[in-house]
């Protein structure tokens, strides 16, 4: 699995607007939502299901990165938006490491397929590990740019 197989290029968002976690995975979802992952009259739900999940643990999994998920019924195949804050001082995520986050990839898989969940969010971690990579990104403001980084052609 490649991270461009569900992060699609319109799905990259090179400079959010928000500064809080809340504010910034409420304006992933409607990033996402705003490439045709599922539709608008979900919006609230999928948000609601994916700060569920952040209740149960930080998905700030380090080194600047968090990977907000969930699973939800109204969406027919996996899917995911990269965002990047170029706020000096990221945003506060609560991560592992207690260091703040620059780099965010939210996805959203099928209801009934935890196997594939559990794959693509194994395929962020494996595609970002790499600490110029992941620096690349946080610096790029620029979508095509990411998009190189991520494999994208």
């Amino acid at each position: 699995m490649k991270i461009t197989e569900f992060v699609k290029q319109p799905a990259i968002v090179p400079q959010l607007a928000s500064s809080t976690r809340d504010e910034v995975i409420a304006e992933l979802v409607q990033a996402l939502q705003k490439t045709g992952a599922f539709d608008a009259a979900h919006t609230g739900d999928v948000l609601a299901a994916v700060m569920r999940r952040e209740t149960l643990g930080s998905t700030g999994i380090g080194r600047g990165l968090a990977i907000p998920h969930s699973r939800h019924s109204s969406v027919a195949q996996l899917a995911g938006v990269l965002g990047v804050t170029h706020l000096p001082n990221g945003i506060p995520f609560d991560a592992i490491d207690g260091e703040p986050v620059h780099v965010m990839v939210l996805m959203i898989s099928p209801q009934d397929q935890p196997g594939l969940h559990l794959r693509a969010l194994d395929c962020v971690v494996q595609t970002l590990k790499d600490d110029t990579t992941l620096a690349k990104v946080k610096a790029s403001k620029d979508t095509n740019e990411i998009w190189a980084l991520l494999g994208g052609s």
